[in-house]
């Protein structure tokens, strides 16, 4: 078991005072099994004039944030500790029909998980899928994790990641043919090449820990990180964390779970000015352990 800390801290500057809409804050992380929240604080500038919490359609814990005065910066500091214990589902006993691809989800199953199944995103000519499907023919057993493990490293030895500063996240298809990406999209190209095979897939947005980052600073945005998760019967949703080559939760602090990335954004608002009001975002995240 480790304790890790996180502190996450967004800066937003303008040229000149702005009033603000509500904005929405994605930080708080579920207890599970595996990851136990021991303590989280949120601390705003300027003051909010309320914080609601909610409950998504996902179950993310959201904090709505408004407020009533306008300001030329706008800084959020959250921080988050919590218990974390490795684990890696696939060691776990999957379900007897399960352990072979192809497989098929019980009904009762399947109701709940058929909009994680159905693919979101255009595929001209199939690419994404054809590029899935050669996993299953490379995999010598046969075997459903092993496809999935295959399928995640494939993307982390053969795809160049690469920040960007635009927003939001590439096509699958996109990334496919440019062989470069964020996690982000990594992880939806992941997700979209499990769903092309049948498979149950969605988006996980949180943390990871990087031993040789510890007690450091990363700036810059794409500070938070992003991997997949596949749902299989008997294990239950499995991380794969391509970017990194990651199958199980080892080092990865989960916050958020969503269908799709545009469901699962970290901080999102907005301010009522022009556009050239705004000068500058910077982004700082520290994780860090104590064993």
């Amino acid at each position: 078991m480790t304790v890790y800390s996180v502190k996450h801290i967004t800066h937003y500057s303008y040229k000149r005072p702005v009033a603000f809409g509500q904005h929405r804050v994605l930080f708080r992380p579920r207890d599970s099994f595996d990851q136990r929240l021991l303590d989280a604080t949120m601390t705003i500038d300027p003051e909010p004039a309320g914080i609601r919490w909610i409950h998504d359609v996902f179950g993310n814990c959201i904090a709505l944030v408004d407020i009533d005065r306008p300001a030329d910066q706008l800084r959020f500091e959250t921080n988050i500790r919590l218990d974390h214990t490795p684990q890696v589902p696939l060691d776990l006993e999957i379900d007897r029909k399960a352990l072979t691809y192809p497989f098929s989800y019980d009904d009762e199953e399947l109701t709940d998980l058929s909009c994680t199944i159905t693919r979101h995103y255009e595929d001209p000519g199939g690419a994404v899928a054809h590029w899935a499907h050669q996993f299953v023919g490379t995999s010598s057993s046969g075997q459903t994790g092993h496809v999935l493990m295959t399928l995640c490293y494939a993307i982390h030895e053969s795809f160049v990641y690469a920040r960007r500063s635009e927003h939001g996240t590439q096509a699958p298809i996109q990334t496919l043919m440019m062989r470069q990406g964020t996690c982000r999209d990594f992880a939806l190209l992941m997700m979209e090449a499990a769903r092309s095979l049948g498979l149950a897939a969605r988006f996980v947005t949180g943390y990871i820990y990087v031993p040789d980052r510890d007690g450091s600073t990363t700036l810059g945005g794409g500070s938070t990180h992003a991997w997949c998760q596949v749902y299989l019967p008997g294990a239950g949703w499995v991380e794969f964390d391509p970017t990194n080559g990651i199958v199980g939760n080892h080092d990865l602090i989960r916050v958020g779970v969503a269908r799709d990335p545009r469901q699962a954004v970290p901080l999102w608002g907005s301010y009522d000015g022009a556009a050239d009001d705004f000068d500058d975002l910077v982004v700082q995240v520290n994780v860090t352990t104590q064993r």
